[in-house]
């Protein structure tokens, strides 16, 4: 038997490695061509961020004005400067609700800013409402300047209920004086220049409501109420207050206002009685 000689031997066993390295090579080739390719991963999705939301404008109600007025009088009297937070009203929006008529109707001989008649046998009811005016140097300011102001008393300046009291027996013993406050002691106004025409009083007339009203649709004792909207004034000091009796005496006070509209409603049944547009209130 002839025997393989070594040289013979490498070489088979070079062209078995050969061999087998050309056939793992041609399957490796195979498997990539043949195997599923990477599944496609989805970019992550970015929802987009909330627009903002607009700032909500604080409302000042009667209570808030209250307390601005309340501020300046303190700072007023005090000899001190108006606080920050007062000054930061100015522009702000506000809605005033003044109650009247609170004590019944208006005798035939009086005469009230507000005042209100009702007539039984034509069930018609009518309201006037007039705006005091002032001039400049009634709120402390210079005798050469020429504005005037108009607005209005706001009755119990004490209280920030827009409703009626509930009437009371007085309290004082019998035998004795009631104590009664000197006069009123916060406004509400707009400043005008001296040429301007009122804003309120159209040509000097009132604000009148003329309307048939059965007497069960109203209540005399909840009385009727004024609401004014606008903005209080963009001035540094937007309250002013005037101590005229000297310093023992409280301080009587207006917050400056630009009234958009003025109304009178039914505080018995919420209704609209009378509304008017003041296109020049700003």
């Amino acid at each position: 038997m002839h025997e393989p000689s070594i040289r013979t031997s490498r070489l088979v066993i070079a062209a078995g490695l050969a061999a087998v390295i050309l056939v793992g090579g041609a399957g490796f080739l195979l498997g990539r061509q043949t195997a599923p390719g990477p599944v496609p991963v989805a970019p992550p999705v970015v929802a987009p961020a909330p627009a903002p939301k607009p700032p909500v404008e604080r409302l000042l109600h009667r209570a808030e004005l209250v307390a601005l007025a309340r501020e300046a009088a303190d700072a007023w009297s005090t000899g001190d400067a108006l606080p920050d937070g007062l000054r930061r009203a100015a522009g702000q929006r506000f809605e005033l609700v003044l109650p009247f008529g609170c004590s019944g109707p208006t005798g035939p001989d009086e005469r009230l800013p507000m005042q209100w008649g009702y007539d039984d046998k034509q069930e018609t009811l009518r309201i006037s409402v007039t705006p005091v005016q002032w001039r400049a140097v009634d709120w402390g300011y210079d005798a050469g300047d020429a504005r005037r102001a108009e607005g209005f008393w706001v009755a119990r300046p004490w209280s920030s209920s827009d409703r009626c009291p509930e009437r009371r027996p007085p309290s004082t013993p019998s035998g004795t004086e009631p104590i009664t406050l000197p006069g009123q002691s916060l406004a509400v106004a707009q400043f005008l220049p001296a040429d301007a025409d009122g804003r309120i009083a159209r040509n000097g007339r009132p604000l009148e409501v003329v309307r048939r009203v059965a007497r069960a649709d109203f209540d005399p004792s909840r009385g009727f109420r004024l609401r004014i909207a606008g903005r209080v004034d963009r001035d540094p000091e937007p309250v002013r207050c005037v101590q005229p009796g000297g310093t023992e005496q409280r301080p009587i006070c207006v917050i400056k206002l630009r009234m958009d509209e003025i109304a009178i409603e039914n505080a018995a049944n919420d209704d609209i009685l009378g509304r008017w547009p003041l296109a020049n209130g700003r």
